[in-house]
Formats: structure tokens, C-alpha cells, sequence
């Protein structure tokens, strides 16, 4: 099993939006869930920055979240939900031992 991890900044008048989108059952989970190696997503707001947050996608392998990222409503997303964020980056992927 692999661990996606991204970090958001989040713009101050979009956390609300941010926060269902983003949440386990958001709708990046519901276009996730669309594959059965999707495993589950969790989202962790910072306590001492509240516009910081971390989101864990956990996938079965590499390669199914990899193929997730290459359908058509993946982009279409990330362009309609670009606009809540400040800043993104992806902190890595990391295998559960």
C-alpha cells in the first residue's frame, strides 16, 4: 500500500469549499472511490496554521494511483477546485512497510 501526501495552503475565504472537497468524503474521494485499489483519504489541518493543511490518499500500489491521475475528470478537478488554494505540493509517496 502507498500513502500520497500533499500539502494546501488554503486561501482564507475558501476553507469551507476547501474543507468538503478535500474530506474523506469530498469530492476528490468520490472520484477516487471510482477505483477499487483507492483505499481511503484522510485530511489534517495544522493547529498553529490554520490555512495549512496535509491530505493522505492511500492506494493499494503505484501504478493505480498513477492511472487515477491520467483520467479526464482528474483534471477537470484540479482545475475547478484550484482556485481554494493558495499553494500545493506533493510532499511524496510513501509505501507502508
Amino acid at each position: 500500500m502507498i500513502h500520497a501526501i500533499w500539502e494546501f495552503r488554503v486561501s482564507p475565504e475558501h476553507v469551507a469549499e476547501y474543507e468538503s472537497n478535500y474530506g474523506s468524503n469530498g469530492a476528490w474521494a468520490q472520484l477516487f472511490r471510482r477505483r477499487p485499489a483507492y483505499r481511503g483519504t484522510e485530511l489534517l489541518r495544522d493547529k498553529e496554521d490554520p490555512l495549512r493543511y496535509v491530505t493522505v490518499d492511500k492506494w493499494n500500489d503505484l501504478t493505480a494511483y498513477n492511472a487515477m491521475k491520467e483520467e479526464p475528470e482528474y483534471a477537470i478537478l484540479d482545475i475547478a477546485c484550484g482556485k481554494l488554494t493558495v499553494s500545493e505540493r506533493l510532499i511524496g509517496i510513501f509505501e507502508v512497510l
